[in-house]
């Protein structure tokens, strides 16, 4: 073999290692700015100071709202768990399981905040005026509230009706249920919740 074959053999390995050499800045620079975007993302998530907001008009419970408007924001996260519960007034499981939440509610309402926030008009399940009607004629008496816009429907991914959220008391959402849900089961989930399990 000639030294001049030699030679381009120990040079082609040299020439792929070369290229390898230079496209690793680059993979390096690509790995720092999605890293970089990676922790502005966590930084401006944590900056926003918990779970979605989204502004409501109260039905009824002013008074544990702090008025007629409120946002979730100001209700979570002082240290007492809530429930809010997605609902409308056209969707029966809603109308099979607000009485049962209702229940639950008179027994253990001073441990937690339950809320009632209808979604009605935005998933063309109901009305304010049915919804206020409903109110009235299940008894329900817990606050209750319209969401103004459907910007929880999809913040929350509610996906089906009606949806609850569990929060623990700094405001992070522990558990989410879509469907019906019993009032043996949310008494249950209530309870491990308000022990802080």
């Amino acid at each position: 073999m000639s030294k001049s074959t030699q030679q381009r053999r120990t040079k082609t390995p040299r020439r792929g290692r070369n290229a390898r050499t230079r496209r690793l800045p680059w993979a390096l620079g690509a790995a720092a700015v999605v890293a970089v975007i990676a922790i502005l993302w966590g930084v401006q998530a944590s900056a926003s100071g918990g779970p979605p907001d989204f502004t409501m008009v109260a039905y009824q419970g002013q008074d544990v709202l702090g008025g007629e408007e409120a946002t979730l924001r100001s209700l979570v996260g002082d240290g007492t768990p809530v429930v809010l519960n997605f609902w409308a007034s056209s969707c029966p499981p809603c109308r099979e399981e607000m009485p049962g939440f209702q229940r639950v509610h008179d027994e253990l309402g001073d441990e937690f905040l339950m809320l009632g926030v209808d979604i009605g008009p935005f998933v063309r399940l109901g009305t304010h005026d049915g919804a206020r009607a409903f109110l009235s004629e299940y008894g329900i008496a817990y606050p209750a509230a319209y969401a103004t816009s459907d910007d929880p429907v999809r913040d929350y991914e509610v996906r089906g009706m009606p949806t609850t959220l569990f929060f623990d008391g700094s405001g992070e959402i522990v558990n989410k249920h879509t469907g019906f849900m019993p009032e043996g089961q949310f008494r249950r989930e209530l309870q491990a919740l308000i022990a802080g399990e």
